[in-house]
């Protein structure tokens, strides 16, 4: 086995597509890997690895810039608390969300129940939106 994976394997490996490798590695996410004796780009191994992680990351919410974060604080050994820290942020950051998603669901089944017709002319008898006279 060679000591390095071309881009399409890396990908197929991690389950991206390469262009996401290029990406990556323009964010800073991946470092760039050498080239091969025939010019290909040549990842180590551990970079499906870490692709995974960063996969895994953004599973749990986590934007690009707060996993490029996250994984600077692991490589300085500091992961687990700042992981656990991020974590709790980002559950708030969801229950507010959670939260306005309800708030829109609500306003939703106001409209359906009130049998809405139009956004501006609804001609509904309790109509829940906001009329504007656009004449």
């Amino acid at each position: 086995m060679r000591p390095y994976l071309r881009s399409g394997e890396v990908a197929e490996r991690a389950g991206v597509n390469p262009q996401t490798l290029r990406y990556y590695e323009r964010r800073g996410l991946i470092a760039e890997p050498r080239r091969s004796p025939g010019g290909h780009r040549a990842y180590p191994p551990e970079t499906v690895a870490l692709l995974n992680v960063i996969k895994a990351a953004q599973r749990l919410g986590f934007t690009l810039d707060e996993v490029a974060d996250l994984i600077d604080t692991g490589r300085r050994g500091r992961s687990t608390p700042d992981l656990r820290a991020r974590a709790v942020a980002k559950i708030a950051e969801v229950d507010a969300r959670i939260a306005d998603l309800t708030t829109v669901r609500g306003a939703l089944d106001q409209v359906i129940r009130a049998g809405c017709d139009s956004l501006t002319d609804c001609t509904c008898p309790d109509c829940p939106l906001p009329q504007a006279d656009l004449t």
